[in-house]
């Protein structure tokens, strides 16, 4: 079956007629006929009866309509994806972003994202950076915000900012007087550790594998959670300086060593990019990042 024999298949039963459903098709009478017999033939059965005043679906018809409808509807939403790959409007690009980046940092960029493609949708996931790489090398996502101190060789990182690891503790605590908290100053203190950290990726990069010495209260997967303790004053924890959001936390630079992240675009190195993930890319690399690397 071709796909015009579909569509003039489908003309006729909306018409249900066949010289108003050349009409609607464009094409002369004969050559939907002929395409209708070809169909029919294919089929190995009548599907029209053919009336004084109108056509109508035979029990083969009405069988093989639904078959056919959903054939021709594939059809034409394969050819608007297509053109709107082509043409921005109305692309949805898969963008995953690591749950430790602050969306405070994200929201000026994606409001200018916005200026420039009206027609883009974004799919934001929120997932840990080990779990974004795994994603992005899957296909299941076009795109990431990824502060990690490795990438597979698959991947390719443009960097767009970086950002100091503080030590955030409660309003009114001892380290609030000290301008910078060298790590061995965190030995006994009572510490909430944020279970999607990838500080100590970095920490064991620099060279320096020695423990912290800390004690371990609370763990937790949610950093809004974590913030809420520290403001509890249930303990300190170590953050990327942008993260902390909440009222009542304070924040000291960690030296000795002193630690640092790049959070970066990742794609996958050598996929050719749509219109608007190219747009994506381009406006990342010029926009005014705070911090920027």
């Amino acid at each position: 079956m071709e796909m015009h024999q579909a569509r003039y298949f489908l003309a006729v039963c909306e018409a249900q007629n066949f010289t108003r459903a050349a009409e609607a098709c464009n094409v002369a009478q004969p050559s939907l006929t002929k395409a209708i017999k070809k169909l029919e033939e294919e089929f190995e059965g009548a599907l029209f009866f053919r009336e004084r005043n109108h056509t109508i679906l035979t029990e083969l018809g009405r069988r093989v309509f639904p078959h056919i409808q959903m054939l021709v509807s594939a059809n034409e939403a394969a050819h608007q994806d297509a053109s709107n790959f082509h043409s921005e409007d109305a692309v949805t690009i898969k963008l995953g972003v690591m749950s430790t980046i602050a969306p405070t940092r994200m929201i000026g960029f994606l409001a200018r994202l916005r200026q420039e493609i009206p027609g883009l949708s974004l799919d934001v996931r929120e997932a840990s950076g080990t779990d974004l790489i795994a994603g992005i090398e899957a296909g299941e996502l076009d795109v990431g915000l990824i502060a990690m101190p490795m990438l597979p060789d698959a991947l390719t990182a443009m960097p767009l900012y970086d950002e100091r690891y503080v030590l955030a503790f409660p309003e009114g605590h001892g380290f609030g007087r000290e301008n910078t908290v060298p790590l061995s100053a965190l030995a006994g203190v009572d510490y909430l550790k944020r279970v999607h950290c990838e500080f100590t990726d970095y920490f064991q990069a620099s060279g320096k594998a020695k423990p912290l010495g800390v004690n371990v209260r609370y763990s937790s997967e949610r950093e809004d959670w974590v913030q809420a303790m520290v403001v509890a004053g249930l303990g300190c924890s170590i953050m990327p300086e942008y993260l902390p959001e909440q009222p009542g936390i304070g924040t000291r630079p960690i030296t000795d060593p002193e630690i640092s992240r790049t959070v970066s675009l990742v794609t996958v190195a050598g996929r050719r990019h749509g219109p608007a993930l190219g747009s994506m890319v381009r406006l990342a690399k010029r926009f005014a990042w705070p911090g920027k690397a």
